[in-house]
C-alpha cells in the first residue's frame, strides 16, 4: 500500500539497496533496482524521488565499509528524506542489532523504513517485532554462509592453494606460486648475509637501500623488521603455511592473528624453493642468537 503524504505536499523518498557485482546477476543489478524504485516512486501520487542509494558488491553485516548506506544515514539526519524503501531486510542489514539501530533512529528522525517484499513499514505498530524475527533469520543465513565459505577455504587451502598476495621472489596468481629469478637473488643474497655474514638486520637494510634495491611494492625503503618478516617466511625453504589471521567474527569480519584458535595449514615442499632448507634454518639460528644477545645486553 502506497500511503500519500499526511500533510497533504510532497513526501521526498529514498531507496536503498545492496547491489551484486555479478554481472550476471541482472535482477539485483544497480540499473535493474534504479529502474524498479523510480517506477515504483513515480507511480505514487504525492511522492518525489531524492536519491536511490547503492552500495556494490559490499557485505551486509556490517555497515563500516558501506559507504553509500552512511551517506543515506547522514542526508537522514539533514531531514532530505521522509520515507526510506528498500526491497527487503537482508538487503539493509544482515545484523539484526544494526537492523533494530538504524530503524529505530529514522523513525526517530522522522523517516519510515519500508521494505517491500517483506511487506514491512516501521511506522505500523508491530514492525520492529516482524523486523526482529525476518533479521534474525537473515543474520542466521549470513553465518550460514561465512561457515560454507570457510569450509571451502579450508579445502582448498589443503589441496594447496594459495590464499594471499605476491611476495619478494614470488608471485602468486591463480592459486599457485611461481618464483621470479630477478627478486629472487635478491632473497637469497639476504639470507646468505643473515646466516653466514653474521649481518644484522639493520644492516642488510641500509644496503639493499644503497644498492638501489626495491620492495616487493617497489619502495626502496627498507627496514630492519622489513627484512626479519623475510628470514622468519617459511615460503622461501618451499613450505606453505595458511590460516596465520583468521576471521573469528562473520559479524564485523574483522581479522586477527591466529594464537591457536583455528588450526594451521601446514604443507611441506608445496612449491619451488629459493633457499635451501639448511640456510633457512642457519638464518632463523642467527636471528635468535642476535636477540638473545640483545636481551642481555639490555
Amino acid at each position: 500500500m502506497r500511503t500519500p503524504n499526511p500533510s497533504g505536499g510532497v513526501l521526498n523518498v529514498a531507496a536503498y539497496c545492496r547491489v551484486s557485482t555479478d554481472k550476471e546477476d541482472q535482477a539485483n543489478s544497480f540499473e535493474s533496482q534504479r529502474r524498479y524504485f523510480g517506477d515504483y516512486i513515480r507511480a505514487a501520487p504525492g511522492w518525489a524521488l531524492c536519491r536511490i542509494y547503492a552500495d556494490e558488491g559490499v557485505t551486509g553485516t556490517s555497515t563500516r565499509k558501506r559507504r553509500a548506506f552512511r551517506q543515506m544515514m547522514e542526508d537522514a539526519r539533514r531531514g532530505k528524506f521522509q520515507l526510506l524503501l528498500t526491497k527487503e531486510v537482508s538487503r539493509f542489514s544482515r545484523n539484526i542489532l544494526d537492523t533494530i539501530a538504524y530503524t529505530r533512529e529514522l523513525r526517530e528522525l522522522g523517516v519510515g523504513v519500508r521494505f517491500l517484499s517483506d511487506g514491512i513499514d516501521t511506522r505500523d505498530p508491530d514492525a520492529e517485532l516482524r523486523l526482529s524475527i525476518l533479521g534474525s533469520i537473515a543474520q542466521e543465513e549470513s553465518r550460514r554462509t561465512s561457515s560454507r565459505v570457510k569450509w571451502g577455504q579450508q579445502r582448498r587451502m589443503e589441496q594447496g592453494v594459495v590464499f594471499g598476495r605476491s611476495l619478494l621472489g614470488y608471485r602468486v596468481k591463480n592459486g599457485g606460486m611461481t618464483v621470479n629469478p630477478q627478486e629472487a637473488e635478491i632473497v637469497r643474497r639476504i639470507f646468505t648475509a643473515c646466516a653466514l655474514e653474521d649481518k644484522s638486520a639493520g644492516i642488510i637494510a641500509r644496503e639493499l637501500e644503497a644498492a638501489g634495491v626495491r620492495t616487493s611494492r617497489g619502495s626502496p625503503r627498507w627496514t630492519a623488521s622489513h627484512v626479519v618478516k623475510i628470514l622468519r617466511n617459511e615460503k622461501y625453504m618451499g613450505d606453505l603455511v595458511q590460516k596465520k589471521s583468521i576471521t573469528p567474527d562473520y559479524l564485523t569480519h574483522a581479522k586477527k592473528y591466529n594464537h591457536g584458535e583455528e588450526e594451521l595449514v601446514v604443507l611441506r615442499d608445496h612449491h619451488e624453493p629459493i633457499v635451501e632448507r639448511a640456510l633457512w634454518s642457519a638464518a632463523q639460528e642467527a636471528l635468535t642468537r642476535r636477540a638473545r644477545r640483545k636481551r642481555r645486553d639490555d
